[in-house]
Order: structure tokens, then sequence, then C-alpha cells
């Protein structure tokens, strides 16, 4: 198995950020990675999504976890193995909301494609946390102060 975790932080509240990551068919608009990403049927477990990275074919993920406000996860299964990505969302103290964005490759072939595969996926997570919080904020506040830090808070083969 291999994994990565990257998290961030924001003066949005959580309902702001959960707000932005429940818009699916918004996704491509502050995620630079993505050309298009949409919602096919339903915002529930067992739901598909439909995504294109920058300068690739769609792939179609199926949503695996919605914790209302707090959790959004979903998988891709390809060429044996099983890519699940997930943002957690916690309160600050202060009002804020710290997300956590984790990539885990597990599959009879994660040990041998995760350290090339996982590397490439996660390299922009600091620049998608940075534009999923700062819509966050000005969604909550209507500025274009984006109100985020984020840092690396663990990664590589484990």
């Amino acid at each position: 198995m291999w994994n990565h975790e990257y998290t961030g932080e924001t003066t949005a509240a959580p309902e702001a950020v959960w707000a932005v990551l429940k818009d699916i068919d918004d996704w491509a608009r502050w995620d630079t990675s993505m050309e298009a990403v949409s919602l096919l049927g339903a915002f529930e477990v067992g739901g598909k999504v439909s995504m294109t990275p920058t300068g690739q074919e769609p792939i179609v993920s199926v949503i695996t976890d919605i914790q209302d406000g707090v959790r959004y996860a979903d998988e891709t299964e390809f060429e044996g193995v099983v890519l699940r990505f997930s943002h957690t969302l916690s309160p600050r103290g202060d009002g804020g909301t710290r997300v956590v964005h984790r990539l885990e490759i597990s599959g009879p072939q994660a040990d041998r494609v995760g350290p090339e595969l996982g590397p490439a996926i996660t390299e922009d997570f600091p620049q998608a946390m940075a534009a999923l919080l700062a819509r966050a904020v000005d969604l909550a506040a209507g500025t274009g102060t984006d109100g985020a830090t984020g840092g690396t808070t663990g990664g590589g083969a484990r």
C-alpha cells in the first residue's frame, strides 16, 4: 500500500468548505488539474463522478463515503490498483476548518505502481488545496482573500 496526506487550514467555516466539495460539477473551476468534472446521478454513496484530468482521458470514480459536512471519499480502480481519495474536514476552535486530503493506493500492483503513480498524482495537492480553501473563503465572505494555508503532513510509501 502507498498513501499520502496533505493538510490545509482556512478561516472559512466547515459549512463553506463542504459547500465547495459537494458541488462536484464546479470542481474544474477551482481544481486546475481537471479539465472537467461531473456528477453522474445523485450525490450519494454509490454515485459516480466523471473526471477528466488535464491532457488525459476521462475516468469514472465511485463515491464511497459521504458524511455531511465532514467527509467525502471516492475510489477508482484500474490496472491492478485502487485509488482512494478523501477529504476530511475538522472544525478549528476559531471557527475555521482543517482539511486533510488523502490518497491511498492499494491492490495487487500497489507496491509496484504506487511509488511512481502516487507522487505524480499528489504533486498538485498543495495547489488544489489552496484553490479549494480560497473558493470556500470567497463563498463564505464574498472576498478575494484566500485565508488559506497548507502543509504536508505525511507521504510516501508506508
